[in-house]
């Protein structure tokens, strides 16, 4: 949880296309958080190349420096939320489904580096593909990475708050839940 010297953070995750980073926007603004953004959309972006496994760990390290970029700018400023959008567990759930494995220094640093709560999208929109070469499966491929990102953060022992419905209903149990986790 947040102390005088770490910020809450608000961790937005889930399958591809639901909505992830124009909700961590919305609410890093809502509530004058700083935000990281996620590494493999710019890195998928830059590569424009499909990945395999040797993308893992640069991915992974990537995000760690915008987390850390966003922790260092919140302290800074003395802010009471960073916002993620997504971290590194979603890396070790991808990592496992994709390649089999993930390394073991990035399995651990998820674990160190858990968000306080992880507001967790439904796949209960419709999927438009973003350009980028990641997921191709559409609809399918997002419900059973759902239940996976459900499970890793149960077996984690994580906050969970799941969002549903449409863009607006999302908005507005996503500022529900941050403003529960602020009374805390």
């Amino acid at each position: 949880m947040a102390t005088a010297s770490r910020p809450f953070v608000v961790v937005i995750t889930g399958s591809e296309c639901t909505g992830k980073t124009t909700l961590a926007a919305e609410l890093a603004a809502e509530f004058d958080a700083s935000r990281s953004p996620e590494f493999a959309r710019s890195y998928v972006d830059a590569t424009r190349a499909p990945l395999d496994a040797s993308d893992v760990e640069p991915i992974a390290a990537g995000q760690l420096a915008l987390e850390r970029r966003a922790e260092h700018s919140a302290a800074a400023r003395q802010a009471r939320f960073v916002v993620k959008d997504t971290d590194l567990v979603s890396t070790t759930i991808y990592a496992r489904h994709y390649y089999g494995s993930c390394p073991e220094w990035i399995e651990a640093a998820a674990r160190r580096r858990a968000g306080d709560l992880y507001l967790l999208l439904c796949p209960d929109v419709p999927w438009v593909p973003d350009g980028l070469q990641r997921d191709r499966a559409g609809d399918a491929e997002r419900a059973e990475m759902h239940t996976r990102f459900r499970d890793a953060l149960a077996s984690r022992g994580a906050r969970v708050v799941e969002i549903r419905g449409s863009w607006a209903e999302r908005r507005r149990q996503a500022l529900a839940a941050v403003a529960a986790l602020a009374a805390t």
